[in-house]
């Protein structure tokens, strides 16, 4: 949606309705006065009468009868003291939300005169992204995005950040949210075809056949009880020309997973068109980072399948053979996301990789020991790390870091093949996978995000409807930013 700046007094605008933030403590804004002021003092009035405290998310509607604009909605901001990116992206995208549960084409935010880049480019991702609702095939809309969203305060160079990275966010919700019958193998590598187009990175797609003499074994393993093919995808962005790769992104991109003969529960497979999240969110990513012309190479794959039941669909007890020549044997088919990515970081590797984030919904138990709010973070390189954890700090994302010790590695080796696709029972479960997947990275510095619990709402939050979340965008955006500023320094 277009993203213009709006006139620095908001009883000037003349729209549908007009979003005000107000800090709790009762400190007014130049903003907020001037509307206090037209409306005779009611925002006061609100406040001493207890009615307004400024909380975090906290929603009041005031109308104006006499302005140009008659619906006022004054959100809170909490403490000023506590303004994050992520309390910025979280309030402005409650306000919109509230706004979009009705047709409301043009309405304008005023949050804070004096808050930094980084706050305003939050505030207006999130205004962005909380209009946008799942209810992509509904008669009747339960959201309706706005046409034009008019933000006071910041840069054009801020603006068009915040748009990026929204539309970044938005595009891997799309994906997400889609049924699994539209967005398959091949329907998503056209889409990732489509979003390098808009945005301008390139995109290289292999089939099936190429997958086949690529070795991609262990991939195609995964894909064969399905009647759909397998694909991957490799995007590819030189923000500063020639030269290495200074990130690459991989992401699991299995578009529908039933577990295979190791079978989910109905409940368990209902969302399961989220387990391509973090291909999704790769995708988004790359559509952001060229958006903003960021000044880094970056290099993203997607290995995508569907894992099902048929005939031909792969066993308990079968023996895959990876591309890196790895053998792997097979005790459980619902374990199929790091066989994918077993190929995808080999590629990866062989396409010139230097430093990996991978990002995937990996596995429950990710869930179970940081619930569902929480991205787990494992990896091999310390330093990486600090350096994916001070972007996601700085975007407003929550990663936590779990054990990579020697002994849950030794968990996954197998008296038939090199390893097994599984640890020794329940326990541990998350870390066993990931000592799975750092079997497949040849010793790169290399973080993987398990991204099971906050990649998918099953219920809506107040700032964002239930479905996708497009959750690492903002990170891995983040994180090529920095990069890019590391390297002009």
């Amino acid at each position: 949606m277009p993203v213009v700046s709006a006139p620095e007094n908001p009883l000037d605008f003349e729209g549908a309705a007009i979003a005000v933030g107000h800090y709790a403590g009762g400190e007014q804004t130049s903003w907020l006065a001037k509307l206090d002021e037209g409306l005779g003092g009611a925002i006061s009035q609100l406040r001493t009468a207890g009615e307004f405290k400024g909380a975090p998310g906290e929603l009041v509607t005031l109308f104006h009868p006499q302005g140009k604009t008659k619906r006022i909605l004054l959100f809170g901001l909490g403490e000023r003291s506590d303004a994050t990116t992520a309390r910025a992206f979280q309030a402005c995208a409650a306000a919109a939300k509230e706004l979009a549960g009705k047709d409301r084409p043009r309405v304008a935010f005023y949050v804070e005169p004096t808050w930094s880049p980084a706050l305003q480019a939050s505030g207006l991702a999130g205004a962005l992204v909380g209009s946008v609702g799942q209810d992509l095939y509904r008669k009747e809309k339960k959201r309706f995005p706005f046409a034009e969203l008019a933000w006071a305060g910041g840069s054009d160079a801020t603006l068009a950040r915040g748009q990026a990275v929204a539309d970044g966010i938005n595009l891997t919700r799309r994906l997400v949210n889609e049924p699994p019958d539209k967005i398959y193998p091949e329907a998503f590598a056209d889409r990732a075809v489509e979003a390098g187009k808009e945005a301008g990175f390139q995109v290289e797609v292999w089939d099936e056949k190429r997958l086949a003499r690529e070795r991609c074994g262990s991939l195609l393993g995964v894909a064969q009880g399905s009647e759909k093919p397998a694909r991957l995808v490799i995007m590819e962005y030189r923000g500063r020309g020639d030269g290495p790769w200074d990130v690459t992104l991989v992401g699991k991109g299995v578009t529908f997973d039933s577990g295979g003969y190791s079978i989910k529960p109905t409940d368990g497979m209902k969302t399961m068109k989220c387990d391509m999240a973090g291909g999704a969110a790769v995708v988004g990513a790359m559509h952001a980072i060229a958006r903003e012309k960021l000044p880094v190479n970056v290099i993203g794959l997607v290995g995508l399948v569907e894992n099902l039941v048929s005939g031909s669909a792969f066993k308990l007890g079968d023996v895959l053979t990876a591309r890196s020549g790895k053998t792997i044997e097979i005790h459980n088919t619902d374990a199929e996301g790091r066989l994918v990515l077993a190929d995808v970081l080999d590629v990866a590797i062989e396409r010139g990789a230097q430093r990996i984030v991978d990002l995937a919904t990996l596995t429950g138990a990710c869930v179970v020991a940081l619930g569902t709010d929480i991205t787990g973070a494992m990896t091999n390189d310390e330093a990486w790390y600090g350096e994916v954890k001070s972007a996601a700090d700085a975007a407003g994302e929550w990663i936590w870091p779990l054990p990579m010790f020697k002994e849950f590695g030794d968990q996954i080796r197998s008296e038939v093949a090199d390893i097994k696709n599984v640890g020794e029972g329940r326990w541990g479960g998350a870390i066993t996978a990931a000592k799975f997947l750092e079997e497949f990275v040849q010793g790169k510095p290399w973080v993987h995000l398990d991204i099971a619990g906050p990649a998918f709402l099953d219920a809506p939050k107040p700032w964002l409807d239930a479905g996708g979340t497009g959750c690492m965008v903002r990170t891995l955006f983040q994180l090529a930013e920095s990069l890019g500023d590391a390297r002009r320094e």
